[in-house]
């Protein structure tokens, strides 16, 4: 029999983990769905289990229901119906994936209550508890909400990185503050030193986590950091000819752009260079910090590649670990962007290659 720390039980991450399979895998096996997998898998888990002395926790399963096998998706936003296109479609992929191959059914919930807003305690109580626990997403969440949900002990895991006073809170998300420091330390090969960060107005934590990795690329490239190296906007229509102006003759040659959900402040950038006689990329280069504006027949601009629908698989895969072992929470989890190359950075004007 293998060793164990304490009493604390083993989790199914654990038992992935050393049996060097997907959590995926070893909820099949735990659930009885070990058809699914390999034998050689199969046989690996089993083995991990016996080592370990894993025991499933009936009391918990009980208490959350997980007889019905029922996961929710809530989304404090309207996000239906979607296309392909649209933002979200990628994470409901995902969500639908998982959720099928470890034999669940999704349960939507889309109804606003009888307010404007959204609310998962529309009408006073947890209309949630209709499922097992439910995967949660949106830009703009009730906070207060996820926190009442935390002290009821319901289960949950949010798609991306969101943080709740006094609360800790399982969560997926996209690495925004590696994806921007390296972005940053790509641009400063390429001959520049004043970097600007361009931030959407509201303090959310994808903003956060670029500001920080903004910060840490400049260090990591040994360049200064200054507050005059991040400009707030609220919208595209705040970006003129006049501030591109002002922006190139304090010396800044590359701009990191925090994406809008409209495509407006592309637009406004390609409109406001074209007036000040600015040429993107020569004279400026600019790269999205997530997915970028639609491209344009002379335009494709270089961006960050979000794994949306991986995201949304590893909350399924989260949240049916959460529901299996109560002691496992909370989980967080950042997943790595991957760049995409556009037509929009270049090297520094000042720069001269010798070939």
């Amino acid at each position: 029999m293998g060793t164990r720390q304490g009493s604390r039980r083993p989790t199914q991450v654990e038992i992935a983990r050393r049996a060097g399979v997907s959590q995926a895998t070893v909820s099949l096996v735990i659930n009885g769905h070990g058809s699914q997998v390999s034998a050689d898998r199969r046989e690996a888990v089993l083995a991990v289990i016996a080592e370990l002395g894993y025991t499933v926790n009936t009391a918990a399963r009980s208490l959350r229901g997980k007889g019905n096998r029922i996961l929710g998706l809530y989304t404090f936003e309207p996000v239906f119906p979607v296309s392909e296109r649209d933002f979200y479609f990628p994470f409901l992929q995902g969500v639908e994936a998982e959720a099928a191959l470890l034999g669940y059914d999704m349960l939507l919930f889309t109804s606003a209550g009888g307010s404007a807003e959204r609310s998962i305690y529309a009408g006073g109580s947890n209309r949630l508890l209709k499922s097992d626990g439910c995967v949660l997403l949106g830009r703009h969440l009730a906070r207060d909400e996820l926190a009442r949900l935390s002290r009821e002990d319901f289960p949950y895991v949010f798609i991306g990185r969101r943080e709740v006073e006094g609360v800790d809170l399982s969560y997926v998300g996209a690495d925004y503050a590696d994806a921007t420091k390296t972005m940053v330390q790509r641009l400063a090969a390429m001959g520049h030193s004043r970097i600007l960060l361009v931030r959407r107005a509201e303090g959310a934590e994808p903003g956060i986590d670029r500001a920080t990795g903004h910060r840490e690329g400049l260090e990591a490239a040994g360049l200064p950091f200054t507050p005059d190296l991040v400009h707030q906007v609220g919208d595209g229509s705040e970006i003129d000819a006049d501030l591109l102006r002002s922006w190139t003759d304090a010396g800044i040659t590359a701009i990191l752009v925090e994406p809008r959900e409209a495509d407006d402040i592309g637009l406004a950038l390609e409109q406001a260079a074209a007036t000040a006689g600015i040429r993107i990329p020569t004279d400026l280069s600019v790269a999205f910090l997530g997915e970028a504006p639609a491209p344009t027949p002379t335009r494709i601009w270089t961006s960050l590649a979000l794994p949306r629908a991986e995201m949304g698989q590893e909350a399924v895969r989260m949240l049916v670990t959460l529901l299996e072992d109560r002691d496992a929470g909370p989980l967080q989890k950042l997943l790595p962007c991957e760049p995409v190359d556009g037509n929009s950075i270049a090297l520094a004007s000042s720069v001269s290659v010798y070939t």
